[in-house]
């Protein structure tokens, strides 16, 4: 199966009082954490979309410029779909597509090859999701057949409409704790920091 991978990398961050995706995790970045586990999870085609703080990030990524590409959403402060929306356009030729919170750095990539395994094992299935003690996290696995609707998702409309409108049609996969944890706030950062000092971020 041809998978690609949209990265959400366009927020403010206003929470965190900084650009939390180039804070440090271990000996990288968070958005180098990010992509280098999309490239060991065998994912073809990766996009990061950016909005604010854009030359700082696009400095960041620039030895990446070629094997990733970057998509600009001017209207990043819409949220999460406009961003969605924004990389689905650049993305070409895939299967599927994984959507990808750019502030979730600790992406394993044994999960990531399960969940496409699990739904390339099951054509029926238009959604795969990581589950951990009953809640459904983050990444989300996108068939192909769902791409237009998402395009044409409304500013008042989330991602979420997608998922409820074909829950007949979703499969989980049990996951570990990090998959329903992001960063908005020093806090969270600190959790996700101590999560991966400790190794818990796998099964």
């Amino acid at each position: 199966m041809i998978v690609g991978a949209v990265v959400l990398a366009a927020g403010k961050s206003e929470r965190m009082g900084q650009n939390k995706l180039l804070l440090p995790l271990g000996e990288k970045l968070l958005i180098d954490q990010v992509l280098d586990s999309l490239a060991a999870a065998g994912v073809n085609e990766q996009v990061v979309v950016l909005g604010h703080d854009l030359e700082k990030v696009i400095a960041s990524l620039k030895p990446r410029l070629g094997k990733v590409k970057i998509a600009l959403n001017v209207e990043y402060e819409k949220g999460m779909v406009s961003s969605f929306q924004t990389g689905l356009w650049v993305l070409s030729g895939i299967e599927a597509v994984f959507l990808i919170l750019g502030d979730e750095p600790i992406l394993d990539p044994s999960l990531l090859q399960k969940m496409t395994q699990t739904m390339e094992s099951n054509p029926e299935t238009l959604i795969v999701s990581p589950i951990y003690r009953s809640k459904k996290g983050h990444p989300l696995l996108f068939r192909r057949q769902l791409f237009g609707e998402i395009l044409s998702l409304k500013e008042a409309q989330t991602i979420r409409d997608i998922v409820h409108a074909h829950a007949d049609r979703l499969v989980t996969v049990e996951a570990p704790e990090w998959t329903t944890i992001d960063i908005d706030t020093p806090e969270d950062y600190a959790r996700i920091v101590e999560l991966f000092k400790t190794g818990r971020q796998v099964n």
